[in-house]
């Protein structure tokens, strides 16, 4: 088993891995793409350009974007009195600097982490849980985000969540463009042309989703349990947390800001009240460890 620093190593290493493998992608793709439509080297000089810029965007700004996408807003200590002291006492018990506090004006009950090092963090949690978990039952919780933060999960689990947008809004836009063609070499194998890259478009299209889902899925799974023990550490008591997770799992509350992209960064599955296609394939491809499961190994 991995002690605390091999595992912020790994994490590191893992997000650059992540970031390599995405430009490596794109590079690829736009290599066979400009191919099939008679471009030169010029397409994948500006598509290694376009993974770059994307590349650069979801280390530095991965957590604006995130707070923007879950319609978050700061905090206010004269509004969240636990909410700020209980992250302020468990910041100093952790060794990290207080991150910025954001809250979703949700019913619904949950909470997540985002940035890219325990120095560029936020912690973000709706109104709900805020209201309906007592201070104990609050630790738990924020103790849990607080090891996520400190492990720098935060950092893989926000690179992942744009990268893999972008990569998804591209193979749309290659679906859409490859029935408007490109440049073409001859009529002759025009037709054919046109063939490969709506056939290239529809692949990406219909797999970007299922590999965004199954690189959700694995690391974040094994990531929430270990977070779950080390907010156990923090607190000192692991009552506290499984009985937050008793209540999130209880809640039937639907969270409107979640969506595929973010709903592996929440806590809880933030999408499992949802009764549309997107909770179909939430329930799927759930990144969430089951509830029970994180109850009974915090109570052993």
């Amino acid at each position: 088993m991995k002690n605390y620093y091999e595992l912020v190593d790994a994490n590191k290493f893992k997000s650059n891995l992540v970031i390599v493998g995405f430009i490596a992608f794109i590079t690829v793709s736009a290599y066979f793409i400009g191919s099939a439509l008679g471009y030169g080297l010029d397409f994948v000089g500006f598509a290694l350009i376009f993974s770059g810029l994307a590349s650069f965007a979801s280390y530095y700004y991965s957590d604006r974007i995130v707070l923007s996408l879950s319609s978050a807003k700061p905090a206010k200590r004269s509004e969240h009195f636990d909410y700020y002291t209980v992250t302020e006492n468990l910041s100093l018990v952790a060794h990290i600097p207080l991150p910025a506090l954001y809250v979703i004006e949700d019913t619904a009950l949950n909470a997540f982490a985002t940035g890219r090092d325990p120095k560029h963090a936020a912690l973000v949690a709706t109104t709900g849980i805020l209201a309906k978990l007592n201070r104990t039952e609050l630790e738990g919780v924020i103790g849990h985000e607080l090891s996520h933060v400190k492990n720098y999960d935060i950092r893989l689990m926000g690179i992942v969540t744009i990268l893999i947008g972008v990569v998804t809004l591209l193979a749309d836009y290659l679906l859409r463009f490859s029935f408007y063609g490109g440049r073409r070499r001859d009529r002759d194998d025009a037709g054919q042309l046109q063939a490969v890259f709506i056939l290239i478009g529809l692949v990406l299209a219909l797999l970007s989703p299922l590999i965004a889902q199954l690189i959700q899925l694995a690391i974040s799974r094994r990531r929430e349990f270990l977070a779950d023990a080390s907010s156990a550490t923090l607190t000192k008591y692991p009552e506290g947390l499984a009985s937050a997770l008793e209540k999130l799992a209880a809640d039937k509350e639907p969270l409107e800001a979640a969506n595929k992209a973010t709903a592996h960064l929440y806590i809880v599955n933030p999408l499992k009240n949802r009764h549309d296609a997107v909770g179909w394939f939430a329930g799927l491809f759930n990144t969430h460890p089951p509830v029970a499961e994180r109850i009974k190994a915090l109570r052993s």
